[in-house]
């Protein structure tokens, strides 16, 4: 199944207590590395007391073709930080969701939460 296009995004600021990143961004994944854009964002959750960071990566015709749709562990680096998630379900624009749950690849602007979330 060759993905569609995904909707484009209607320009709305939106309001939230959520960090976040979207640009450019290098994913390893089984030992490959795939220059992918990503758009992530993350809270800290103050339940389990750890920081939350989750999105999607734009479909990837090569990231697509080695995945099958199938979740695997993943390396997400962007050009302020890296972290280990998990990248799994594919929309139907063919865009992974990744996500995990520690210090974020991305710069947090509540930096006080993330030292007591390590």
């Amino acid at each position: 199944m060759t993905p569609v296009a995904a909707p484009e995004h209607d320009g709305t600021q939106h309001e939230h207590d959520e960090d976040g990143w979207t640009g450019p961004a290098t994913l390893v994944v089984d030992d490959v590395e795939y220059a992918v854009e990503v758009t992530l964002v993350g809270h800290f959750e103050p339940l389990d007391g750890r920081y939350h960071w989750y999105g999607r990566v734009a479909a990837h015709e090569e990231l697509h073709a080695a995945l099958g749709g199938r979740k695997r562990p993943a390396r997400v680096t962007t050009p302020v930080g890296a972290a280990d998630g998990e990248l799994s379900d594919v929309d139907p624009w063919g865009r992974y969701r990744l996500a995990g749950t520690s210090t974020p690849p991305f710069a947090v602007e509540s930096a006080g939460e993330l030292e007591t979330a390590g």
